[in-house]
């Protein structure tokens, strides 16, 4: 408005001045003419002073008018409408990523960050109502998105924050509009990726399958379905072979997640080969069958225990006692194996016995039917949950291998009871588990079709993709030749 009302003033200036010397041109005009009336001699000189007269008016005119305007004013103008400077920023947002250490937690990092306690109270409540902060481990990140003062350079609020809990899973903290803070868990939206190997086993079969690519917690899984009828340390031999196809779950970026099921695993064991096919019924219960159906699932399992390879240092019957120094009969099986390495329920069946049990030391004893018990005997300890009247599965871990009681190493020591009876667990003939029949076993070999077929399909692409190797090789090759040549 200022700068609006100097413009007309001076607008109001220029237009009064003009005005001026337009009177003054006039009255010059009239004394001229008057002159000349009373002398006409001096016409001429009268003239030519009109006409200097007029002139001099007319430049008058001219230089207001056309004039260099006033510099200083105009830039002062300029700057004042063009160049306001505008005020540095006071805040910022800040994204920051922390790397949780031992001893940490949620409450800590976010108070060592310089946020009060009351709002990092309220963060760590959103948090707790879909995850519990306190099983956030050493080595986790955390995502938070800060608010921050320039000049004091410190911290004004937390607006965000965000941390992966599992591959593909995550909790994530914001801010709404009224300051209030809000939580959820998201989830990557997972793929069901189908992995087939083969090969042949030339020293043990877990790093054969590692050289293939296989996972170890699939070949843990792997060799435990077969564990009811193979000893791994005596029946598996050098030039063996094995089959598998299992699922992965990966994100939408191609991250291993999680592994799923093995659908098929074969075996080749000499001259004989054994191929099992999962199968899961409509109650949720699945198993391993061969292609007609048949259970290979024993009753019981002979050498219950994630450690396969290992040794029986004790065997059943008489023998000489390694404490006692004199011959006893020995009534189980000693499998020598790492100290907490796992173990497994021989079978289906209800806990009777878990406790500290003299000589046995840490002593579990599992009912599997109304013939047949199993005893575990030495465990390090028991594995959660593992208590009088709880209900296993085959394959279930229940304890840790260790050397409690009379023991001289760590060891299971492993006893099959039969009608209260303790007799060799390597010679019980132990009945299959019940075979598939009727309309489950006519949806058993639609699976099983299905999966051959797909395997017979991965199989050709693997053989294509080995074929587009050697020719690029081989091409790769030949082009080399050619210009050493």
């Amino acid at each position: 408005m200022l700068k609006i009302q100097i413009k007309k003033q001076i607008s109001a200036t220029v237009k009064d001045k003009r005005c001026w010397l337009t009177f003054c041109a006039t009255f010059a005009i009239a004394l001229t003419v008057i002159a000349v009336s009373f002398n006409n001699s001096e016409v001429n000189a009268s003239t030519t002073a009109m006409d200097a007269t007029l002139e001099s008016v007319e430049n008058e005119i001219y230089n207001e008018e056309f004039s260099e305007p006033d510099n200083d004013f105009i830039a002062d103008e300029f700057i004042a409408e063009n160049e306001i400077e505008e005020p540095a920023p006071t805040e910022e947002t800040r994204e920051n990523t922390l790397i949780l250490k031992s001893g940490d937690t949620l409450l800590n990092i976010l108070t060592g960050l310089g946020l009060e306690y009351n709002d990092a109270n309220d963060i760590f409540l959103a948090f707790k109502k879909v995850y519990d902060p306190r099983k956030l481990k050493a080595g986790q990140e955390l995502q938070v998105s800060m608010l921050w003062n320039l000049p004091e350079d410190k911290l004004i609020s937390v607006d965000g924050l965000v941390s992966e809990i599992s591959k593909g899973e995550r909790v994530v903290v914001e801010k709404d509009a009224d300051g209030k803070y809000l939580s959820r868990r998201e989830k990557d939206e997972l793929v069901q990726e189908l992995n087939t190997a083969a090969g042949i086993i030339d020293g043990n079969l877990s790093t054969a399958m590692n050289n293939e690519g296989v996972p170890s917690a699939v070949v843990g899984n792997f060799i435990n379905i077969f564990s009811y009828s193979v000893d791994f340390r005596r029946d598996v031999k050098k030039g063996d072979k094995f089959e598998i196809i299992y699922e992965n779950y990966i994100t939408p970026d191609g991250e291993v997640v999680r592994h799923g099921d093995i659908l098929f695993a074969a075996l080749t064991l000499g001259k004989t080969e054994i191929e099992l096919y999962r199968f899961e019924d409509k109650d949720g219960i699945a198993d391993y069958y061969d292609k007609k159906g048949l259970a290979m699932k024993k009753t019981l399992s002979r050498k219950p225990m994630s450690y396969q390879n290992a040794r029986i240092s004790s065997p059943f019957g008489r023998r000489f006692h390694p404490i006692y120094k004199d011959y006893r009969i020995h009534w189980g099986i000693d499998y020598a194996a790492p100290k907490n390495s796992l173990v497994y329920a021989g079978g289906d069946g209800v806990v009777q016995v878990a406790k500290y049990n003299g000589g046995y030391g840490n002593y579990i004893k599992i009912r599997h039917n109304s013939e047949y018990s199993t005893a575990y005997g030495h465990m390090q300890k028991f594995a959660k949950g593992i208590r009088p009247g709880v209900r296993v599965k085959q394959g279930q871990v229940i304890g840790y291998v260790g050397s409690t009681g009379r023991s001289t190493g760590p060891h299971l020591h492993y006893e099959v009871i039969h009608n209260g009876r303790r007799v060799n667990p390597l010679k019980v003939k132990a009945s299959a588990s019940e075979n598939l029949r009727g309309q489950k076993l006519a949806v058993f070999k639609k699976q099983v079709a299905k999966i051959e077929k797909t395997y017979q399909k991965m199989l050709a692409e693997k053989q294509k993709q080995a074929e587009d190797g050697n020719k690029l090789a081989t091409n790769i090759r030949d082009q080399k030749d050619v210009n050493a040549n």
